[in-house]
């Protein structure tokens, strides 16, 4: 009868270490991990991260595997944001850089955004557009996108304005400029004369 009393103290005791243990390490500080550093140029970066740049994912994603620590890595984060639809975020990481080459991270948003234009989502292209066109006022591409969606948002008069600037930058006798013509005169804008 001992012997079995002394085995189940013996047990007890082993529980309550156990248990003791456990919730120490349970309880400790967190161990603070670095995020893992990017891997490769600010493009690969960008294409391993590029189905994350999403509402609900582009935050975590981000942190989880940040961008470069140059010019690139930044243009091509604003660009994941502005994807997501969090432009002001992606205005803030273009306004970090120096004013010299916030128009060249503009222009690296519009390349990676100008798929969604083209394919007529006109709710997330106008705002990138818009944003680009801060940066690059002249970029007639973006004015012609821009203008194109608000249009199509019922935005009168900024279409009118972007699609105005658009044909003082474009002189092309094609789709885009006939478009635009077309559509200014739907928006009873002045246009120009054809020659």
């Amino acid at each position: 009868m001992h012997r079995r009393l002394y085995f189940f103290g013996i047990a007890y005791v082993l529980t309550l270490g156990g248990l003791l243990a456990f919730y120490r390490a349970r309880t400790a500080a967190p161990v603070h991990v670095q995020p893992a550093q990017p891997a490769g140029s600010p493009s690969q970066w960008f294409a391993r991260i590029r189905p994350f740049c999403n509402p609900v994912e582009v935050d975590v994603a981000q942190r989880r595997d940040p961008a470069p620590a140059d010019f690139e890595g930044a243009a091509y984060s604003a660009a994941c944001y502005a994807l997501a639809g969090k432009v002001d975020r992606a205005r803030l990481l273009i306004n970090q850089l120096p004013q010299a080459d916030r128009y060249r991270a503009a222009g690296v948003v519009f390349e990676v955004a100008h798929p969604v234009a083209d394919a007529g989502d006109d709710q997330a292209a106008g705002p990138i557009m818009e944003m680009v066109i801060e940066y690059w006022p002249n970029h007639y591409m973006a004015l012609y996108h821009a203008g194109m969606s608000e249009y199509a948002l019922g935005q009168p008069a900024l279409a009118r304005h972007n699609l105005t600037e658009f044909l003082k930058y474009y002189h092309e006798r094609d789709g885009w400029y006939q478009s635009a013509v077309e559509t200014l005169k739907q928006l009873g804008a002045d246009t120009p004369v054809e020659k």
